[in-house]
């Protein structure tokens, strides 16, 4: 499947650059762990700030161009944050992918049923 080969390659890729950063993801303590999780999630907020900023978000403002450009930008970054984070919990591409799949069976399942009441049960198998 050339979608499933398309995302080893980012986890490939994004694996070289932590490793060149010096960011093992392998083997992690529960701390260390911790830490880069806390790490990413930082870095995606501030990614996400970016993202905003990206668009006419002040209605007040007149000035404020769309900058689709710098937007596609930063939802790389936010690709390569979040392929990391995936890494420390140890997850590789086809266990994003088939966690998907099934997170998007169970979210299809809330909009059929109308999704009125939160049931934490239906994505433990995931």
């Amino acid at each position: 499947m050339q979608n499933a080969d398309q995302l080893r390659e980012l986890f490939r890729m994004q694996h070289a650059l932590n490793q060149r950063i010096g960011v093992q993801t392998e083997g992690m303590s529960e701390e260390e762990k911790t830490k880069w999780i806390l790490n990413y999630t930082r870095a995606m907020t501030q990614e996400l700030a970016e993202l905003t900023d990206s668009v006419p978000w002040k209605w007040w403002a007149k000035y404020q161009k769309f900058d689709e450009q710098n937007a596609r930008v930063e939802v790389v970054d936010l690709f390569h944050f979040l392929i990391s984070m995936a890494q420390v919990l140890g997850m590789s591409a086809d266990d994003v992918f088939n966690a998907y799949v099934k997170k998007n069976e169970v979210n299809f399942k809330r909009q059929d049923s109308g999704y009125t009441e939160k049931d934490h049960a239906d994505s433990k198998h995931i």
